[in-house]
């Protein structure tokens, strides 16, 4: 049997579980631990490019592995009925409703050093170094629904996949939005005068000056995120987690959804690690969701250094994001 062979019914295996799961699904609710077989001990690796397409594409257009619409959409894949991803609307560029940014419901950023990347872990997450950069604004919390309507309503943006004629879940208001890729994440952030965070800004943000593992401090604490480990099947309110906030008051950077930044997926500088997935054709995401995998090096606890790659086109039930700023008094004393 030759290789090609082997990788095939492989990912034929794989997806016969998603489907057999699905039967499952149907008898009850089903958590995190469902995939537990497949995700937490895979016999394949990260670094398989072939098994990797496959299944970036299963979890990202489609959302949850589980769904029938994945099933039958990976399922086609396998029989040769190749699927292209469709440029996203959020391609177009809309006329800020700001010349500025509403600095309200952001935290200011000192400039100055961190720790970035980790020694401990995955191997695009190495090496640990030392990263300036200067002030800058982030989100308090995710972009939520309600926020989104407000972008929708003024530019007539296609809303999110789950919305129905226009309309979030009812009760979702404050939920963060999710089913937008990266293009809408960058359409809205500069709608509203903003932008998205680089992955640096980003980590910095949620690790603080003291180089934390999780956004609260070094020791995990299943009661403090939305995580895969605490039972839930979707979102909850941006801001739920008093504890979990990190030093600066922001919320949600461990859990909830997953956040898109304005970051190509490249390694960390000092990096010896060959990885044929590097490059421009994706887009990095962090912080972890409510849902997780183990297959993507994703990490359950959803530590600060952890990174996500997708095609920037992927859509999910487990992506959003939030949006940062310039500091303006920075530019201020550059004039």
């Amino acid at each position: 049997m030759t290789l090609g062979s082997r990788r095939y019914l492989l990912v034929f295996a794989c997806l016969f579980f998603f489907a057999a799961a699905t039967v499952f699904l149907m008898a009850g609710d089903v958590y995190a631990e469902t995939c537990n077989g497949c995700h937490t001990n895979p016999k394949f690796q990260k670094a398989d490019k072939n098994v990797l397409t496959e299944c970036l594409a299963c979890h990202g257009r489609a959302g949850h592995p589980l769904k029938g619409s994945a099933v039958s959409r990976a399922l086609s894949r396998v029989s040769g009925e190749a699927r292209a991803a469709e440029p996203s609307e959020g391609l177009k560029s809309y006329e800020p409703k700001t010349t500025k940014a509403d600095l309200t419901g952001m935290v200011r950023i000192p400039e100055g050093e961190f720790l970035m990347g980790t020694d401990d872990r995955l191997r695009d997450e190495k090496p640990a170094h030392v990263v300036y950069i200067d002030a800058f604004y982030i989100d308090i919390f995710e972009v939520t629904n309600g926020d989104y309507k407000k972008f929708v309503d003024a530019t007539g943006h296609t809303p999110p996949d789950d919305w129905e004629e226009g309309v979030y879940p009812e009760g979702h208001e404050r939920h963060p939005v999710i089913f937008v890729d990266w293009y809408d994440s960058k359409a809205y952030c500069g709608w509203s005068g903003k932008r998205l965070p680089r992955e640096r800004e980003w980590e910095k943000a949620a690790r603080g000056t003291d180089g934390r593992i999780y956004p609260w401090g070094d020791k995990w604490d299943l009661n403090k995120s939305n995580n895969p480990l605490a039972g839930r099947e979707g979102t909850i309110p941006v801001g739920s987690f008093e504890d979990g906030k990190n030093q600066f008051g922001i919320y949600d950077m461990s859990g909830n959804v997953w956040e898109w930044v304005d970051e190509e997926y490249f390694p960390h500088p000092g990096s010896d690690y060959v990885n044929p997935e590097f490059g421009s054709h994706y887009k990095l995401l962090k912080g972890g969701s409510w849902w997780d995998c183990m297959f993507y090096g994703c990490g359950i606890s959803a530590p600060t250094y952890n990174r996500s790659l997708f095609e920037p086109v992927t859509k999910s039930d487990s992506y959003g994001f939030r949006c940062a700023a310039d500091d303006i008094e920075d530019d201020i004393k550059s004039n």
